[in-house]
């Protein structure tokens, strides 16, 4: 049932309503300011955090047949981030892990979920060349800078991308190593063989411009391919003393045992991608003796408390890239102690970023690539079920 009102009644009723309309807006206001004083000096890109602190996110092949590669890059950046964190109640740092596989399809909807979260400051990763290709132009887009321990790919850093930096040294480095390696070898059958990955293909390629005829054949293979019955054929035929992958774990350990198996007892020598436990382990005795370089340390060259303190974290000892996950996790922390609150500001920063890290010094060139004057690249050697530091090889 309705009453209806007297004119005064009336009055009065519109009187209470305005007032309250008039508090309404009011308070929408002041809120609205205190939003705008908050996010002031941010930009669009992420709203300012009080005091230090803030979170990162890191992306690899956590999982799958390619993760012992990432898996000691992982661990050195949650060291780091322990490290701090216990040091520094007032400046906590959080780290997001996404699991890619290595897989570019992967990586891309993750990437666009990590661009879209204002609540992500940096990004650790790509830890392989294809998924980090396939994601720069995401993070670039949005403002997020990206430190990789490890994509190595030599065109990641031409192509004029802003927000994209490695603390490793890239495949024409390593390219150039392995040719010393060869050389100094006395290589004069090189078969070279790669995967068809956006990794392989590149390593593969700056080897070819550094040996020239000494390369007698190539093939190119596929990824997740179990079979190379036909591969083993072309060495054969080229009579090859030397065998040179460009790939990752999951293909080279069985096709060093068929090699084997097919009586194929040509020198075997692979990149970093292979620097990965599972090689010796699914070759079943057939990468014994196998040389891997990788521009990475060995754990004991390492700068700091680093190798014990990891040993002492994981009661294992550091793997590939330990040391430079260690190092991509800690720009990204000093960032955040120089109190850089937004996307942009840690972007400069670690553009300019000048310091002394556990794996090398870290400075880096226009185009994103580290310094390449401290550049390291070592030789290691398939010894049982692990791998065996052997000497730093000078660039060819």
């Amino acid at each position: 049932m309705y009453r209806f009102l007297h004119r005064d009644e009336r009055s009065e009723a519109l009187r209470r309503n305005y007032v309250r309309a008039l508090g309404a807006v009011g308070l929408a206001a002041a809120l609205f300011a205190a939003a705008g004083c908050q996010d002031a000096g941010s930009g669009d890109d992420t709203a300012a955090s009080e005091g230090c602190g803030g979170k990162i996110a890191i992306f690899g092949a956590f999982s799958g047949d390619n993760a012992g590669l990432v898996l000691p890059s992982l661990n050195g950046a949650k060291l780091a981030l322990k490290q701090h964190n216990a040091a520094n109640a007032d400046c906590q740092i959080t780290m997001q892990e996404f699991d890619t596989q290595g897989d570019p399809a992967q990586a891309t909807p993750i990437a666009n979920q990590i661009a879209g979260d204002a609540s992500f400051l940096g990004v650790i990763g790509g830890h392989f060349s294809g998924e980090s290709d396939a994601t720069m132009p995401v993070y670039e887009a949005a403002g997020l800078v990206m430190v990789s321990p490890s994509a190595t790919r030599t065109d990641l850093t031409s192509k004029g991308n802003k927000s994209f930096f490695r603390v490793v040294g890239n495949d024409g480095t390593q390219a150039g190593a392995v040719a010393t390696y060869l050389k100094s070898q006395n290589a004069a059958k090189v078969f070279v063989i790669d995967d068809g990955s956006a990794y392989g293909a590149g390593i593969t390629a700056d080897l070819g411009t550094n040996l020239g005829s000494t390369i007698v054949g190539t093939d190119k293979i596929q990824e997740k391919q179990s079979q190379f019955d036909a591969t083993i054929s072309k060495i054969k035929t080229a009579g090859a003393d030397f065998v040179f992958f460009g790939g990752y774990t999951r293909e080279a350990a069985p096709l060093v045992r068929q090699m084997r198996a097919a009586g194929v007892q040509a020198k075997f020598v692979g990149p970093d991608a292979v620097y990965d436990p599972a090689f010796p382990a699914g070759a079943s005795g057939g990468a014994e003796g196998a040389i891997i370089t990788c521009p990475c340390l060995p754990p004991d060259k390492a700068g700091g408390t680093f190798d014990a303190d990891y040993k002492a974290e994981y009661g294992q000892a550091v793997g590939s890239y330990g040391a430079e996950g260690f190092d991509s996790a800690q720009i990204l922390i000093d960032a955040f102690k120089a109190g850089k609150k937004t996307r942009a500001d840690i972007l400069a920063f670690v553009k300019a970023y000048d310091k002394q890290g556990v794996s090398k010094y870290i400075k880096f060139a226009e185009n994103g690539d580290v310094d390449p004057s401290k550049v390291v690249i070592w030789s290691y050697q398939v010894k049982g079920t692990g791998f065996e530091p052997l000497q730093e090889l000078k660039l060819s």
